[in-house]
């Protein structure tokens, strides 16, 4: 776990972002000009991972959540993984009660079912496409994938943090309140994987097929010029990136905040941002989202391949 990025550095290296004020709602056109700027939030100053959570990193945790004797595994405690040092404690404003000012509420035990990093849930249903190995190989500083929602959550609070926000995250890879283009600024990014890895360019073979499977996926770090203002990597591609909120339309004004009431709606969905190695760079703009049940783990016959990284304390 220290064999990340160009550098062959710490692999749970966490960065500190300079709190501020930025639109979550924004594009540019093509002059070159921001437009539609729209959903102001205001975000306290937070640590972000730098690197997406690698295959060697979790599989620490999969060995905590199921501890080769057979005993009683690790398991969050309830009410862990909220945002402690916002709001005198209470944690992110939970924007979704409309009965007055609520707080995010961390760990539900009645999740705990939905733990369950086995080799038959983490192995993809069509293994050229897996990170995960078992015993641990070639991959452990591949990003992790196939996990759930409920897993990546858990994984952050067993490591001192919790999940980022939509807000935060997003502010992150805007470079605040710069309003960046992709995390790295407006260049162009390219087909060379110095910026992002996106679109299946990683591995030759996709100049005649499509994705041939987990060769196109990247060491974490590898897009070494795509880092955000803050030193963030792979805030553009590679993985997918569970976020903490439910897919919900924009509460404004937001301070400190996220939308952690599930929707009543027949299926509702947790957020997922920054793209894919195989999704197209317009996926992977900060203001771009996408969302899955919290207990999927992707579908390798669309664009689902789910990482993530953890936010701490500053």
């Amino acid at each position: 776990m220290t064999n990340c990025g160009a550098c062959n550095e710490n692999c749970c290296a966490s960065l500190e972002v300079t709190g501020g004020t930025y639109y979550r709602t924004y594009s540019w056109d093509a002059d070159g000009g921001l437009t539609g700027e729209a959903a102001p939030a205001t975000i306290s100053s937070f640590r972000l991972d730098k690197y997406l959570v690698t295959v060697g990193r979790f599989r620490q945790f999969v060995h905590a959540v199921l501890p080769a004797d057979g005993g009683a595994g690790w398991l969050p405690p309830a009410g862990s993984g909220i945002h402690a040092y916002v709001n005198g404690g209470n944690g992110l404003v939970n924007s979704g009660d409309d009965a007055g000012v609520k707080y995010e509420t961390g760990w539900n035990t009645s999740w705990n079912s939905n733990i369950a990093p086995t080799d038959g849930n983490l192995l993809l249903s069509d293994p050229p496409y897996s990170t995960w190995t078992d015993p641990a190989a070639s991959q452990e500083n591949l990003p992790i994938e196939s996990e759930n929602w409920y897993e990546a959550y858990a994984f952050c609070i067993w490591d001192g943090g919790f999940l980022p926000s939509e807000a935060e995250w997003e502010y992150a890879a805007a470079g605040g309140s710069q309003q960046r283009e992709y995390p790295w600024g407006a260049a162009a990014a390219g087909t060379s994987n110095q910026y992002a890895i996106y679109y299946c360019y990683y591995h030759p073979s996709s100049m005649l097929t499509p994705c041939t499977g987990v060769v196109n996926i990247a060491p974490v770090g590898t897009a070494t010029l795509g880092a955000g203002l803050w030193g963030q990597l792979d805030l553009a591609g590679d993985m997918w990136e569970w976020i903490l909120d439910w897919e919900v339309t924009y509460v404004s004004p937001c301070t400190d905040c996220a939308y952690l009431t599930e929707p009543s709606t027949s299926e509702p969905e947790r957020l997922l941002k920054g793209g894919a190695f195989l999704t197209p760079l317009s996926f992977s703009q900060p203001a771009f989202a996408y969302s899955e049940s919290p207990s999927s783990r992707g579908n390798i016959d669309y664009d689902d391949h789910f990482g993530f990284r953890c936010a701490r304390t500053p």
